[in-house]
């Protein structure tokens, strides 16, 4: 069965995932492609039509086309909940009783046009709605690669109306065991929190979690915000997750908290430094999201999990990397696996296999997100040669050792190599990499290259077998999804990627997944005595990561890199070609 995942009924992080007999074969963010980041309020195009090719599919041959947004029944609490928590602003509450899928129906709309465009023949594809969590919820169970029963927990913003989702799945099948509905979101507290931090919603939660080791989540008392309410929560609306006029305004634009908020807090924060009080903000919220989740997660799950010790985890606030070190800790959990997409782009993913496993497709575990574009050495030297800004380029001989001595030397270098990663991390395929153990790296790749804040942490790619020695524990962890207290010995070793709490972000590599990579960090201990390397993404602020040879050139130009490897060759500036 050939199943095409599609995201982006939210407007933001349209994706396209296409799964063949059960395999995920391709998977890509439209934002990769348009070089707009999170595609707002786009369908997911191009990069469905990227999946196809990939796949040698032609569009007549689709059989599903999932997606992951469904109808909500009048009969169930979600749209009475919504309708009752948001009385202050009786539009929105009669419109979710009255007309509540309306937005379902338009995106359905939206689905259909976009399949016609591509060629998708609607006489003999079928189209299957899957309830948003349920696409959060299946895309971790189902290429978890638990056999047992396992937990599973999704926590974002919101779907349909559900916000927090907690169950488990055995024999394939997903079971929900109890939701949690807007405005009553976890997510979108730490999103409102977010804009009110300086940052944008939907994008600068992971800023936020940066920000927060630099203060101290004792100076400030935000528990007003979410309240216990019997086995669950309640979220003061008159502080944060606002609609309609109690949200605050400037200049016209609306934000997800009220005046209220502001009274309290002081002014929102303004601008790229770290500083009082907001750091002491955000170490609040931080900590209070982290309480919350693992206080839910125990009243729902914690019978499963003393069962199995099996977790799966999905949700945009499973990207919350030092929720999931706390997670870990937990005595109850053996194994945690976290979708590496997430985020609302990983929903095409979700929709897609958990189509294919209704059907009864047998589905493995998701062990690599290499699953993007990838370009010949053909491609890259027609990008070069016809590239307008001077630039050299020679053909290397052996791409990691050559890579690894310019590391050495403590330059950073901009790494192209294989398939485009899906999902928000860097792994290795479009990286800028550095040396964890050259001083002042980490700065130098903030400020000249990246232009982000310089507070902002950097990770650690590292070897499979040195692994355990550096974060102490056997726990999987090759997607980056999970900070570790980094052991004594090594955080004098590689300091530019030990965060200001001495945790770190670790991917660990394994050589099946990614030989090239592999091959350098092998290179790169022989050289410094360390197995590892800085890794970010290959992008600047505000834009997509890259995708293709031309947009790796675009970014080299537009930063002070100075050196690309642009799969086997090594490409510098210059005045002549």
């Amino acid at each position: 069965m050939i199943i095409l995942g599609l995201s982006g009924a939210l407007g933001h992080d349209a994706s396209a995932a296409l799964l063949v007999d059960g395999e995920v074969v391709a998977a890509a963010e439209e934002e990769r492609f348009v070089r707009d980041k999170h595609a707002k309020n786009r369908m997911p195009l191009e990069s469905a039509r990227y999946c196809l090719r990939a796949a040698g599919v032609a569009p007549g041959q689709v059989d599903v086309v999932a997606f992951p947004y469904a109808p909500i029944s009048l009969a169930s609490p979600a749209r009475w909940h919504y309708a009752r928590r948001y009385w202050y602003a009786p539009d929105r509450s009669l419109d979710a009783l009255l007309n509540g899928n309306r937005r379902f129906r338009r995106n359905r709309r939206k689905v259909r046009d976009m399949g016609e465009a591509i060629g998708i023949d609607w006489s003999r594809t079928r189209f299957q709605p899957v309830e948003h969590h349920l696409a959060h919820a299946s895309s971790a169970y189902h290429l978890s690669g638990f056999a047992e029963k396992t937990a599973i927990m999704c926590v974002d913003g919101k779907g349909e109306y559900a916000t927090t989702f907690f169950g488990y799945g055995e024999g394939g099948r997903i079971h929900r065991l109890k939701e949690f509905y807007d405005p009553d979101s976890l997510g979108g507290v730490y999103g409102a929190i977010t804009e009110y931090l300086g940052f944008e919603m939907l994008d600068g939660e992971y800023k936020v979690m940066g920000m927060a080791p630099y203060g101290d989540a004792d100076r400030y008392d935000l528990s007003r915000l979410i309240r216990a309410r019997g086995r669950g929560f309640e979220v003061d609306t008159r502080y944060v997750n606002t609609v309609g006029l109690r949200r605050y305004k400037e200049n016209g634009v609306g934000f997800y908290f009220s005046d209220k908020l502001i009274d309290w807090l002081g002014p929102r924060r303004m601008g790229d430094v770290a500083d009082e009080p907001y750091i002491h903000y955000a170490a609040a919220m931080q900590r209070m999201f982290e309480d919350w989740c693992l206080k839910l997660m125990e009243t729902y799950l914690g019978d499963i999990l003393a069962e199995t010790g099996k977790l799966a985890f999905a949700g945009g606030g499973a990207l919350n990397v030092k929720l999931n070190q706390r997670i870990v800790a937990r005595d109850d959990v053996d194994e945690l696996f976290v979708q590496p997409a997430s985020g609302d782009s990983g929903t095409a993913l979700g929709a897609a296999t958990w189509v294919a496993a209704r059907e009864g497709e047998r589905l493995s575990r998701m062990t690599h997100v290499y699953l993007g574009p990838a370009y010949d050495d053909d491609a890259c030297l027609e990008a070069l040669e016809s590239c307008r800004e001077p630039v050299r380029w020679r053909r290397l001989e052996d791409v990691p050792a050559e890579t690894s001595a310019l590391l050495a030397e403590g330059h950073p270098v901009a790494w192209f190599q294989g398939r485009m990663e899906f999902g928000p991390r860097a792994l290795g395929g479009r990286s800028i990499l550095g040396c964890p153990s050259a001083p002042g790296i980490a700065d130098r790749i903030n400020e000249q290259i990246k232009f982000r804040e310089r507070w902002r942490p950097f990770c650690p790619s590292v070897l499979d077998r040195v692994a355990r020695d550096i974060i102490q524990t056997d726990q999987p962890a090759p997607f980056m999804t999970i900070t570790f207290d980094v052991a004594e010995a090594w955080k004098a070793r590689i300091p530019e990627v030990v965060h200001e709490d001495g945790t770190a972000r670790v991917q660990v590599v394994e050589r099946d997944a990614h030989p090239r990579y592999y091959a350098l960090l092998e290179h790169m201990e022989r050289l410094t005595g360390n197995g590892v390397v800085l890794n970010t993404s290959l992008n600047r602020r505000g834009e997509p990561m890259v995708c293709s040879p031309g947009d790796a050139l675009n970014m080299f130009f537009g930063s002070d890199l100075e050196y690309l490897v642009l799969e086997d060759y090594l490409v510098t500036k210059g005045d002549d070609a």
